[in-house]
């Protein structure tokens, strides 16, 4: 899937199952892709954390096609009890390597675009 933010196209991995919301980007590399794109069952507050990642993300919440949150460049954690929670409001998350909002000035309000193609 692709999702454009401002004149940024991102190649994504899409998550949707319980099973690959859960592990989304634990002990991977962006290896073929720019970021994983989360479909999410709710509309509410969501909370992602950093456990087995092994790279820092900006994680991206966003509310149909709106950017509610950005959590930038949160580091890796290994001990589940200890990992830090990065929350916001939406039904959709973006994940990026870490300091790309920043490199790509992607903001809060910035709208978000999806394609298959």
């Amino acid at each position: 899937m692709k999702v454009m933010v401002n004149d940024n196209i991102f190649k994504c991995k899409v998550c949707t199952t319980v099973d690959s919301i859960v592990n989304g980007m634990m002990n991977k590399r962006f290896d073929g892709f720019d970021g994983m794109f989360f479909m999410l069952p709710e509309k509410k507050d969501q909370e992602f954390w950093m456990y087995k990642c092994i790279v820092p993300l900006d994680i991206i919440m966003i509310d149909d096609n709106v950017i509610t949150k950005i959590n930038k460049n949160c580091p890796t954690c290994e001990v589940d009890y200890e990992c830090e929670k990065y929350c916001g409001f939406g039904n959709r998350v973006l994940e990026l390597p870490g300091g790309s909002c920043d490199e790509l000035g992607i903001c809060e309000g910035d709208f978000i675009k999806t394609s298959i193609y």
